[in-house]
């Protein structure tokens, strides 16, 4: 059972302090699932992830990088053929578009350079702030942010972290809580778990070191 709920301030911080703790126990040195060589592999990587699992994102771009090994052969690329080459990670006519947009924007603006900025990344097609949260996290070593994705989310509002419902109030929320030297990493250890134990449905809280720690409804045990 989960102890008393903090009463103030200082215990919030002490709860927070110990599930940090408790997750690099668990996850130690983990980071990106996504495959990439490079920021402009990772890119594209995480704008194809968009409602699609990365173990199927990581089935595709190898064929991708291959067919088209620079970002000047992104740019030129055919939309429909990169379309029908990425059709297994859903919404292909958009992420393509994306993609070869993407491409071609960084070549116009940033002399074929992924910016190191968010407000540079945000002007580019297809990078929304969680995409450039995790290029600028992942590539560069950059804390610009927290990275929210469904398991990030998830896995906040159960930690009782927030209560927000939206992606941008639930990061601002992570931002205030979490230190700032532990964004990066926090985000990677918050997805691995909602993968291997805090699942959607049944979470798996019995073998879960962070159930002592958790007041979620939802909790199996």
């Amino acid at each position: 059972m989960p102890g008393a709920r903090p009463k103030n301030a200082v215990e919030r911080k002490a709860r927070i302090q110990k599930i940090l703790a408790v997750l690099d126990e668990m996850y130690p040195a983990v980071t990106c699932a996504l495959h990439h060589s490079n920021a402009w592999e990772l890119l594209v990587a995480t704008i194809l992830s968009a409602q699609c699992t990365d173990k199927r994102v990581n089935e595709v771009t190898p064929g991708l990088f291959r067919k088209y090994p620079t970002i000047r052969d992104f740019a030129a690329a055919n939309q429909e053929e990169m379309a029908r080459e990425i059709r297994s990670t859903g919404f292909f006519n958009n992420k393509a578009k994306s993609v070869i947009g993407a491409a071609r924007k960084i070549l116009a603006d940033y002399g074929g350079e992924v910016p190191r900025e968010m407000d540079a990344l945000l002007s580019v097609p297809g990078a929304a702030r969680k995409t450039a949260n995790v290029v600028l996290g992942t590539a560069f070593g950059i804390s610009s942010g927290v990275v929210v994705d469904t398991h990030v989310q998830r896995i906040s509002r159960r930690l009782d972290l927030t209560r927000e419902s939206e992606p941008v109030k639930i990061e601002r929320d992570l931002m205030k809580v979490i230190p700032k030297e532990k964004w990066i990493l926090f985000s990677h250890q918050i997805i691995h778990h909602g993968r291997a134990l805090c699942v959607a449905r049944i979470p798996k809280c019995a073998q879960c070191q962070l159930a002592p720690l958790c007041y979620a409804k939802d909790k199996t045990i």
